[in-house]
């Protein structure tokens, strides 16, 4: 009895332990729990709910078509897929041979158009010469109508005497009626040259040759000519790679017909498509941080709200969603936004359209705008590459007008005579 005592003591003590250790391990996981809830809580509130963030992104930029603007074969190509061009960089070059035929005879009509008003201004000196002699004419005219006149009536008086006969006296008054005929056709020849000094003073005055309203018509027409000639090159718009050529050597091509396309990467910008709970709280102007698929998330990119879209993607595409067949089920829509990226980021670590972001708004900031309220102030984008293809088209216009114009009315064009001139040619 005394033996088996000491043996069922020990025994006995662990099961009357394992109810309170299995409690406290219950209290602790609860304190875990807890906390963790707490934790999750405290940073969905404080943190998390600053932020809007979407893998529903991708880079966009402008695709610069490069398109002709005059029909032609197109002769070599001087830039392909991969290949950086620059602004004013000839990507194609089509057959000028049309387009120079053309101008010349542009530079034949212009030429013709300044003799032809040159001629205008010189009658002016002849038609009023005419008009001095037709004055002139008009004048004997008078005075010979008086003479006649004047003779008429001395022979009258004397014909009572006998003195003159009655065939003298019908003689002279013949003589009046063809003096006075006389008369009257001179005076009309006198106004008949009047009206036309005058019809050919309102193709002149106020104007010179090269201002004439004919002779403007011509040089816009040679400035036409000019500009096919040059535009026979084909130019890059902005500094760029080129993507998506289609065209080839012997190509007939038309106006507006697509041929290649320039991609400038210093102009992208990621358009993230949020869902409609997500548009509350973003505002332009919030600052952005983005990654990217294609350097990961070592590479982070800051960006920009730069407004938010006018629609969802349904709604402006080819065949919109139509909710009225009796379709309940809620399909969640989203909103473009658009941002924009750090230029020096972008050079740094340079992307691609179409790839796929990741992007994560910061919305802490509230005082932003929700839309754009005033337009822009500058262009988005322009070039300047195309206003210098008509820069020689004054000079070689001056040039046709001051070999046209004649020494004695070259006074009025001297001032554009004496620019130089090249034939024009495509830009290489």
């Amino acid at each position: 009895m005394s033996q088996n005592t000491p043996s069922s003591s020990p025994s006995s003590a662990p099961s009357n332990a394992q109810p309170g250790t299995r409690r406290k391990l219950l209290v602790r996981m609860a304190a875990v729990v807890a906390i963790g809830c707490i934790a999750w809580g405290a940073y969905e509130w404080l943190v998390a709910s600053h932020y809007e963030n979407t893998d529903n992104a991708y880079v966009q930029g402008n695709l610069v078509q490069i398109t002709p603007q005059t029909t032609g074969t197109v002769e070599a190509i001087m830039a392909d897929e991969t290949d950086f061009v620059q602004a004013g960089h000839a990507l194609i070059k089509l057959d000028p041979a049309d387009a120079r035929v053309a101008y010349q005879q542009a530079e034949a009509d212009l030429a013709q158009a300044v003799r032809q008003v040159r001629t205008l201004f010189v009658n002016n000196g002849s038609l009023s010469a005419q008009v001095t002699l037709r004055e002139a004419e008009a004048a004997r005219a008078s005075n010979d109508v008086a003479r006649a006149t004047e003779d008429l009536r001395r022979r009258q008086s004397l014909s009572g005497n006998g003195a003159v006969s009655q065939e003298e006296l019908e003689h002279t008054r013949s003589q009046l009626e063809a003096a006075r005929a006389a008369l009257a056709s001179a005076r009309a020849a006198t106004q008949s040259a009047r009206e036309q000094l005058q019809s050919n003073r309102s193709y002149t005055e106020g104007i010179d040759v090269a201002s004439h309203p004919s002779v403007q018509a011509a040089a816009a027409r040679l400035r036409q000519a000019y500009l096919a000639v040059q535009r026979s090159a084909l130019i890059a718009p902005v500094d760029g790679f080129v993507a998506k050529r289609s065209v080839q050597v012997g190509q007939r091509v038309a106006p507006g017909a697509q041929l290649m396309t320039v991609v400038p990467l210093n102009q992208l910008w990621v358009d993230a498509n949020f869902k409609e709970n997500q548009l509350r709280g973003l505002r332009i102007g919030q600052p952005v941080k983005l990654t990217a698929d294609l350097y990961g998330s070592k590479v982070e990119y800051d960006g920009q709200v730069a407004g938010l879209g006018m629609g969802t993607g349904a709604a402006f595409s080819l065949l919109p969603a139509q909710n009225a067949t009796g379709n309940w089920i809620k399909v969640v829509q989203r909103v473009p936004v658009r941002i924009t990226l750090d230029a020096a980021q972008l050079a740094e670590h340079p992307l691609r359209v179409g790839l796929s972001m990741d992007v994560t708004v910061d919305i802490a900031q509230q005082d932003g705008k929700l839309l754009a309220d005033a337009p822009r102030a500058e262009p988005l984008v322009q070039t300047e590459v195309y206003a210098v293809q008509e820069q020689g088209a004054d000079e070689a216009i001056a040039k046709v007008i001051a070999a046209n114009v004649g020494k004695p009315l070259a006074a009025a064009t001297r001032g554009s005579a004496c620019l130089l001139y090249t034939s024009p040619s495509p830009r290489d």
